[in-house]
């Protein structure tokens, strides 16, 4: 069973919310890469998702676009980041994924990319400009040779239709966007968010739901995670990172929960 599913079960049987960290890899300094995961997963962290910075994101905000610049400004390159990840599991037991988007690892080569993805134990691979039906002719065979678990993105404007449909491909979790805006955007969750979450949850669907966007502290973490399996924060942990650099990343993750 792949690491993902692994923990979610986990969680699940334990009555606990998986908590999801993002960062971006390179930043804020070009070697901080190994150093983030290893504080993580001693922190308590559940999964990591490991942001492969690029020029031109669709739906990053301020804050983690600055951290994409930053990281590119330090010599980050996918190569490098395998370079990086290459040991990881010598020490780090908890799920990873990539984050980044489709042009890069076009570029470097899906299969490739994906065969250095399992070389370096990665679980799964997150890519929003990916579509799912291009996935599913071209991609689903190499992930599938690799090991690699697809996650797609579904939002609140996500028909039901096209919310099975990514339900019947996934087999790890659906990245649940809080609301139609970029990351790091929103301050706690209004009415209509709260009845996005409970909407799709009484769809009963196969694959765990996680929340993304808009989780920046204890309060949102419980909101989020109130009909769901878990949520993921991002630009909240790159402004910490951004202000404390690898220090006091404990001290961030005992403040969600």
């Amino acid at each position: 069973m792949n690491r993902i599913n692994q923990r979610i079960q986990q969680q699940t049987q334990k009555g606990e919310k998986l908590l999801s960290i993002y960062f971006t890899a390179g930043f804020p300094e070009p070697e901080d890469t190994g150093t983030i995961i290893k504080k993580l997963e001693k922190s308590g962290v559940d999964m990591l998702e490991i942001g492969l910075p690029f020029s031109d994101p669709l739906a990053d905000g301020p804050t983690i676009q600055e951290s994409s610049q930053v990281a590119l400004k330090n010599g980050m390159t996918t190569t490098r980041l395998f370079e990086q990840l290459k040991d990881i599991r010598n020490s780090v037991s908890i799920p990873l994924l990539i984050m980044g988007y489709f042009n890069p690892i076009l570029q470097y080569g899906v299969e490739k990319f994906c065969k250095k993805c399992k070389e370096a134990g990665i679980d799964g691979l997150i890519i929003p400009d990916l579509p799912l039906e291009e996935y599913k002719t071209h991609y689903k065979t190499i992930f599938d040779r690799y090991g690699l678990l697809p996650v797609f993105l579904i939002t609140p404007q996500t028909s039901e239709e096209r919310i099975r449909a990514i339900d019947d491909a996934s087999e790890g979790f659906i990245y649940m966007v809080s609301s139609a805006s970029v990351t790091g955007s929103t301050e706690g969750f209004g009415e209509q968010q709260k009845e996005y979450f409970e909407r799709v949850s009484k769809m009963e669907l196969k694959t765990p739901l996680i929340v993304g966007f808009g989780i920046n502290n204890d309060k949102t973490f419980r909101q989020a995670t109130q009909t769901t399996s878990g949520a993921i924060i991002g630009s909240a942990f790159i402004k910490h990172l951004e202000k404390n650099g690898t220090e006091k990343i404990e001290d961030f993750v005992s403040s969600i929960r």
